[in-house]
């Protein structure tokens, strides 16, 4: 039985609105005067990459632009980015967007550093040491990657969406500027919201950090729940419970848009130590497969997974009801997670995430085939609280479907 647990983050946190202002400052302090940019042309047609990168002018910074990020974005997106990065030669990475801009930069330093190809790193712990430093400025709140130590890639010929977990890919600064998400289109703001909250849940909900097995001769990218991670999940889900609606109905509420950064920030800090589980592991065949967005996924998921976790986690589901906005009061354990459940399925209509496989244009005969690719994905299975087989995974998406 382990009886320890570990906790890790990124080097430095910055956050509030007006941060990015401090972009400049930062990177000068570390000495970093030649800097690779990765973000998109979505973000350069809303003003956002300039607004980044001027104060890193102002700050003398060289620097250099990769603007062919994508959602999801391939392997053949990262080898790209990685070739402008050989001929610039970068002091350090900047991430700027979504989750897949923050982790294209991670890999892109990676690769940059240690060499050979993105696939080179997939899996876990399978970066060798330190890398350039990644400076993550994110302009929407769900993915918590700013923090986080994973980056996610899709590999199109497989169908499926890989990750690289190392600690060492933890930004070197991140800096989270709630300003930089008022222009987030709504669609993009409730699939971003549903993820943190998918991150949330998972984490306060995994298998407890002294009861995590994991075979002889392997490990995972996760510790297990603990007691810090409740503290940040807990916080994540309350703030989405009370602002994520909010934020989706008027992109130019400040104070939904501050608490819901702050609420995904919380979550990545949670879930990137305890850990995800099987909402990630079932998402990812998925995802890839169907080319749905990966929070979208994941709160397609979310119920379902819950519902199948519940006989091994009434209470912690009875709390995240509470922390939603339900009210318990006169209800059993059992009735109060219940209401947990309710609580996220109408969360998810009301915001416009998919509710079925089948809204996003998959087909039954599918589901044994995701079935198959998320029992491969043994990392994310220790992690879940209750055990599946492979008939499980297949009943919950037969549910979903």
């Amino acid at each position: 039985m382990r009886t320890t647990w570990n906790f890790f983050s990124a080097g430095q946190l910055t956050f509030g609105a007006g941060a990015a202002a401090q972009l400049g400052p930062l990177a000068q302090r570390r000495g970093l005067r030649r800097l690779l940019v990765i973000t998109d042309r979505n973000l350069n047609s809303a003003g956002l990459t300039e607004q980044v990168v001027a104060p890193l002018r102002t700050a003398g910074c060289a620097l250099q632009v990769f603007d062919e990020g994508e959602a999801e974005p391939s392997l053949a997106t990262a080898e790209r980015a990685v070739a402008m990065a050989g001929q610039f030669q970068p002091e350090g990475i900047v991430g700027l967007g979504g989750g897949s801009n923050m982790d294209l930069a991670k890999i892109v330093a990676t690769v940059f550093t240690h060499g050979g190809s993105p696939r080179d790193y997939f899996g876990w712990d399978q970066v060798p040491g330190p890398i350039l430093p990644v400076l993550c400025v994110p302009t929407t709140a769900g993915t918590g990657s700013e923090v986080s130590h994973a980056a996610v890639l899709t590999d199109t010929e497989q169908q499926v969406k890989v990750s690289s977990l190392s600690n060492y890919l933890r930004p070197a600064l991140a800096i989270v500027d709630p300003d930089l998400t008022l222009s987030c289109p709504r669609q993009v703001t409730a699939d971003s919201g549903i993820d943190a909250l998918t991150h949330a849940i998972e984490a306060c909900t995994a298998t407890d950090y002294d009861r995590l097995e994991v075979p002889a001769g392997q490990s995972t990218g996760y510790d297990g729940r603990n007691a810090l991670g409740d503290c940040l999940a807990d916080k994540a889900i309350e703030l989405i419970g009370r602002y994520l609606v909010r934020a989706v109905d008027d992109g130019g509420d400040r104070e939904a848009r501050e608490q819901m950064a702050l609420a995904a920030t919380l979550a990545g800090l949670a879930f990137s130590n305890c850990g995800v589980a099987l909402v990630h592991a079932l998402e990812y065949p998925l995802g890839g497969a169907l080319h749905c967005s990966h929070g979208g996924g994941n709160g397609l998921l979310l119920p379902y997974v819950m519902r199948f976790n519940l006989p091994e986690r009434e209470a912690a589901l009875a709390r995240i009801a509470r922390l939603l906005g339900e009210d318990t009061s006169g209800d059993d354990q059992r009735q109060a997670a219940e209401r947990a459940i309710a609580a996220v399925s109408r969360l998810r209509e009301r915001i416009g995430i998919p509710l079925r496989i089948r809204d996003l244009g998959g087909r039954r005969e599918q589901l044994p085939e995701f079935a198959e690719k998320t029992f491969a994905i043994k990392r994310l299975l220790w992690v879940n609280p209750r055990r599946a087989s492979q008939q499980d995974l297949l009943e919950i998406l037969e549910a979903a479907f």
